[in-house]
Parts: C-alpha cells; structure tokens; sequence
C-alpha cells in the first residue's frame, strides 16, 4: 500500500474505533459504571486505544511516505526493509505467539464444523445467580423475578452450557445441573456457532492473533459481540430497563421463540467472522 493509502485506512480505522468506544469513554471520564457495556472492556482485555490502532494483517506491505517508514516500523514484530517498506515479521510474532495461532485456529474450525446448537435460551446467566444471595452476584443490577423467581426458573429447565468461560462462573449449586461438565481440555470439543458466548469470542480470538488480523474484522468483531452483549443481558435474569434495554423472557414461550431468533442470526453472522479469523490463523502456521 502506498502511503496515502494506508494513512486513509489507518485515519478511517481510528474513527470508526472512537465511534464504537464513545459511549464508553465518556462514561469512565465521568467516573459512571455500565453494567452492560463495561464487560466488552473488562472482561475481554483490550482498551479503546488498542482498538484504533490500526493493523493491515499479515502479508501486508505500507510503503513509505515522504516524511519516512510507516509507524509501524516501531511497533512488536513489525520491520522495514531496506527499501523503507515496513511489514509484519511474522517468523518473530510465531515465535512468541505461535501456539496461541494454533490453539485459535484448531478452535475456530472445530466450532465451524459443528451445526449451531439453539435450545439453551440463555439460563447460563440464570445460573450464575442460582440460590446465591446479592452480595455473591457479579452485577448490582436487581433480579428480574427475584431470587426465588430466578431459582424456580432454573430448577423447571434443563440446562445445556457448551461454553467453559460461561460454565465457569456458575454457582455451586447449579454445576451439577447443567447437561456437561465443560473443561479447558475439551474446549475444542465442546464449543459449538449457535452460542451466544463462542460468537461474542471471537472479539477474543481476534485480539490474541493480533497484527495477523486486519483492522476491519477486529473492529467487526468487536461489533458484533456489542450486540451479542445486550441480547445477552436482556435474556438474563436481571432487571435492565435502566439502561433502556427491554427483557427477553426466557421464562415464557414468547421469549424463547425471541431468543432462538436472534441467537440464529447472530450465528450466521458470526460464521462469516469465524472463517475469515480462522483463514488468517491457518495462513500464519500453514
């Protein structure tokens, strides 16, 4: 790419990132906490001035411009050529990042080759708050039905959690409901593209291959487990009409029949996302 090619990219890139993380910056300059919205930047470990910094993925040459190599050319794992063209040296990012590519790409194609799995309507957050007392909840936020409401719609269901870094987080009490005991050792095996957890990861596995991923499917990513975020909540057994964010009430046939719709589409949006991730990975270590 020439030099006023990848400044517009890079300038286009930042712009869409501040828009995307606007809402956030201003409530933390504010000191305000978002219950919702906090979780894309706490939970996933990335904050928004990592999201501007634009990447044109492995492969990739920015020629240089008058006032010298591209900035990149001072950035981990990026080098210039003697002919000021700056790429990313990807022998050097294997050798410190090498099994996490692996790992992502094994991940990301195993859960692409799986049907999408639709009938578990969300009660991984119920059960995370199953017979357990406010003090013990990860968010201040009141429960929708209570806890005795909350507890009663846990035990009349059958709980189906495919996804370890969700199954973890459940109570005491509800691990031995749940259909399978998921663990870091059968994550390849268990994690299927209906999930509203395994597509919200892919924000995840994007930031761990790092500058192999162009900025736009970062930024796409990241979009989409935004989304993914707020279904998410609203599904949960937690009031959050403060946030102007209507329920989804899972507990009834009306909710359900919702949930299933929007998880649908949001698996076949992930799917897209999943493959371009997952070529990247597989090109890196080919």
């Amino acid at each position: 790419m020439d030099a006023a090619a990848w400044r517009a990219a890079a300038d286009a890139h930042a712009a869409r990132a501040d828009a995307l993380t606007a809402a956030h910056r201003d409530r933390r300059a504010r000191g305000e906490r978002h219950a919702v919205e906090d979780f894309l930047f706490e939970y996933y470990p990335a904050k928004p001035a990592q999201l501007r910094r634009w990447h044109p993925g492995a492969g990739a040459g920015l020629a240089p411009g008058a006032d010298g190599p591209a900035p990149h050319a001072g950035w981990r794992w990026y080098r210039a050529d003697g002919d000021g063209v700056v790429t990313l040296d990807l022998d050097a990012f294997l050798a410190d990042r090498g099994d996490t590519v692996r790992y992502v790409h094994a991940l990301l194609s195993a859960t692409a080759a799986r049907p999408a799995a639709t009938g578990c309507f969300g009660l991984h957050e119920w059960a995370m708050v199953y017979r357990q007392d406010g003090a013990g909840r990860r968010h201040a936020l009141p429960l929708r039905l209570g806890s005795a409401g909350t507890d009663a719609v846990v035990e009349s269901h059958r709980i189906r959690c495919t996804h370890l870094d969700a199954f973890r987080f459940f109570t005491p009490a509800a691990r031995p409901r749940n259909a399978t005991q998921p663990t870091r050792e059968s994550q390849v095996r268990d994690e299927q593209p209906g999930c509203l957890h395994a597509n919200m990861d892919l924000y995840k596995w994007a930031l761990k291959l790092g500058p192999l991923v162009p900025g736009a499917l970062l930024l796409d990513a990241f979009e989409l487990a935004a989304e993914i975020r707020r279904t998410d909540m609203q599904a949960s057994p937690y009031d959050v009409t403060a946030y102007g964010l209507e329920p989804v009430a899972i507990e009834t046939p009306e909710g359900k029949a919702e949930y299933v719709r929007r998880q649908r589409g949001f698996a076949e949006r992930a799917a897209g996302l999943r493959s371009a991730l997952a070529a990247v990975a597989g090109a890196a270590v080919a």
